[in-house]
């Protein structure tokens, strides 16, 4: 099924980056469960508890990069910082939140302590993803297969010799241009609007 991309507020003027922030916050974690389960129709096993919250959080970590990548094309060094600190704050909130969900009850923590935990995945991951170029046509071969190695580790083994080309090819590219437009639309709502009037006056 496929996920809704966000694009505007009801309401004019400029948004905060916690604001921005949120709404990829809710895409993202959206995107992660939409991509658990497209591959568990196929059969990839993502068994409750620990698999499942490792993959979500993987997924989140990925795509936080993805908007830090694009929030250095877009914007200064100061409101890409503001930006994609928000965003990592948000994302470590909603897995606190979700506890439960991504974990079974017995094996659920801390709330405070999952949320320092994904920031630190977060870090780890980041530091990584940096030694990959992600140019006007997005990641390149690496920066994908590096987060396909990273999807493969939560997974058992008999899901090994597939899931690199299902999240390369499949998974990854439906959630980049899905961040990719909905961030841009937020932080451009002006080309937004003039798009919908070009398209109007072709329509007519």
């Amino acid at each position: 099924m496929a996920v809704r991309v966000h694009t505007r507020f009801h309401t004019a003027g400029k948004r905060s980056p916690a604001a921005i922030a949120s709404v990829i916050a809710l895409l993202a974690w959206k995107l992660a469960v939409d991509a658990i389960n497209r591959m568990r129709r196929a059969d990839y096993d993502i068994a409750p508890g620990r698999p499942f919250y490792d993959f979500v959080c993987e997924f989140l970590v990925f795509l936080a990069v993805v908007a830090d990548r694009l929030a250095y094309r877009e914007l200064s060094d100061e409101e890409r910082a503001a930006l994609i600190s928000a965003l990592v704050r948000r994302l470590s909130e909603m897995v606190g939140e979700n506890r439960y969900l991504l974990l079974d009850e017995a094996g659920a923590a801390d709330a405070a302590l999952l949320t320092r935990r994904f920031v630190d995945l977060y870090n780890r991951r980041a530091a990584d993803y940096a030694e990959f170029d992600y140019g006007a046509d997005g990641p390149d071969f690496a920066f994908k297969r590096y987060f396909a190695s990273c999807i493969r580790e939560v997974l058992p083994e008999k899901d090994w010799l597939w899931v690199l080309d299902q999240i390369m090819e499949i998974e990854a590219p439906e959630a980049i241009k899905a961040v990719e437009k909905s961030l841009l639309a937020l932080l451009h709502p002006e080309r937004e609007k003039n798009r919908g009037r070009r398209e109007g006056v072709a329509g007519e």
